[in-house]
């Protein structure tokens, strides 16, 4: 190895080190994984979290969240056997995967996080899998990267067809319109085997959104690429619009008593999304919009509620009351669609039930918590469901893109042979997590961990810190 080579080497692994060393003072019972099997660390985040306490507001969000989970299952032509048992897993264990956006199963992104999480469910011997993608992410993320693209064979291939214009700006859920897989090529004449068997394993049909499509080809590849391990659901942003929607339903729901009707909880919690980002935990929760997208014209738009309507900030639109009915006719014509935050209320923070995410995650939920927690507290309701909060078990932690592999999954798929996903899946948790997790690359070239790192070492935030209390 030459000079420059040894140094770079040794400047990955300083930077590594230093994302392990902030990751460990924030979660320090991580430690004891980093030596251990990943199947060790993978077992852990599945295992089902310890609660000592279920208010009522938590029961009947679990409820609420498992009748959403058995609907999708059933929509998406599981048997109703199936999706009894996807109901059964997901109550004992309550852990969801929340950390890939919604991409085909052969982006390695997703792949080898469904195969992290493959690993902690059969370690704990459980036969189904459910995850939640993020679908309010961009077609485009990075040029030539994100759900409208994809390699084949290393090159870069147009999943639908779209020119650019209809690509820049434009979003998964973006519709209603006509999206097939059209699989083009970037470059001219190519063709190779791997591209044509992909396009006969697609779906030949058109969508209505990109999201359904992506939804469609993932339940058609599942079985194959997963040799059928597994019972999979995978539910989206538009799931939760509906699980929304079935909150403010209720009359009696927390979401609708507390969230709109309270005049103080929503403020309140505004308030302290803006305190939060005027402080040294800044940079990780962004108040992006205000409990909801606005979807128009297939763009997504940020919202602000001001004097009880949601309002396009640009325009000074309203386009919405910030009351049930309002909200209900938009959530079921889309073109309102919850916000991060709501999404992670529903979804965890109500119910009761630990997420896996990627590098953003492991910072940005604990401070959602906190944020939430604060404005309960300052509005001095709920005194069981903070209590549930400050004694939640690992409420989240880091379950994306734990496993770095350079490894083309869509070539192991077509090389592999009889069984071969259980030995994948076999070899991976017997590596060591340090080995698992590659150069952290996730990590290490985002400057949010370096300057993270920087406070943390400067003393500017402590795993003390008020902000730090529900993670």
């Amino acid at each position: 190895m030459n000079r420059e080579v040894e140094e770079l080497t040794v400047g990955a692994d300083d930077a590594k080190q230093a994302v392990l060393g902030s990751l460990t003072a924030l979660y320090p019972w991580m430690s004891q994984y980093h030596s251990r099997p990943i199947r060790d660390y993978a077992f852990r985040l599945f295992d089902a979290p310890t609660s000592w306490s279920m208010p009522e507001v938590r029961f009947r969000a679990l409820t609420k969240l498992l009748d959403i989970i058995r609907k999708a299952a059933t929509r998406n032509g599981l048997s109703t056997d199936t999706a009894s048992e996807i109901c059964r897993d997901f109550e004992r264990c309550r852990v969801l995967q929340t950390g890939p956006h919604l991409l085909l199963l052969m982006e390695p992104e997703a792949y080898y996080t469904h195969i992290f999480s493959l690993l902690g469910l059969s370690a704990h011997g459980c036969s189904t899998y459910v995850s939640y993608a993020v679908s309010t992410v961009s077609l485009v993320e990075k040029p030539r990267r994100g759900p409208g693209w994809l390699a084949v064979d290393g090159k870069p291939v147009n999943v639908f067809g779209l020119s650019r214009s209809r690509m820049a700006g434009y979003n998964l859920l973006a519709g209603p319109g006509s999206y097939g897989f059209e699989l083009v090529p970037t470059e001219p004449n190519v063709e190779g085997d791997a591209l044509a068997r992909l396009r006969s394993l697609l779906p030949k049909t058109q969508f209505k959104r990109p999201a359904h499509a992506i939804k469609a080809a993932n339940l058609v590849l599942w079985p194959k690429m997963f040799a059928g391990r597994f019972a999979f659901l995978q539910i989206d942003d538009e799931d939760i619009a509906d699980l929304v929607a079935d909150h403010l339903s209720d009359e009696d729901s927390w979401l609708r008593t507390r969230l709109l009707e309270d005049p103080k909880l929503a403020s309140n919690i505004l308030v302290g999304l803006d305190r939060l980002a005027a402080g040294p935990w800044s940079g990780w929760l962004a108040r992006g919009t205000d409990f909801f997208w606005f979807y128009e014209n297939g763009k997504r738009l940020p919202l602000r509620l001001a004097a009880g309507e949601l309002v396009h900030p640009a325009t000074g639109t309203k386009v919405a009351r910030f009351t049930a009915p309002d909200i209900l006719e938009r959530l079921a014509n889309r073109s309102l669609i919850p916000n991060l935050l709501l999404v992670f209320l529903v979804l965890s923070i109500l119910p009761g039930v630990r997420v896996l995410g990627g590098s953003h995650q492991p910072l940005y939920y604990p401070l959602m918590r906190y944020v939430v927690g604060r404005a309960l507290e300052v509005a001095g309701v709920d005194a069981d469901l903070l209590q549930a909060l400050a004694t939640d078990d690992a409420p989240g932690a880091w379950g994306h893109r734990v496993i770095e592999c350079d490894d083309d999954p869509f070539e192991l798929f077509l090389n592999g042979g009889n069984g071969w996903m259980s030995d994948l899946i076999d070899r991976f948790g017997d590596i060591s997590f340090a080995e698992a997790c590659g150069s952290m690359k996730g990590f290490v070239s985002d400057p949010s961990w370096q300057e993270l790192h920087r406070r943390l070492r400067q003393g500017l935030v402590t795993p003390a810190d008020a902000e730090w209390a529900l993670s």
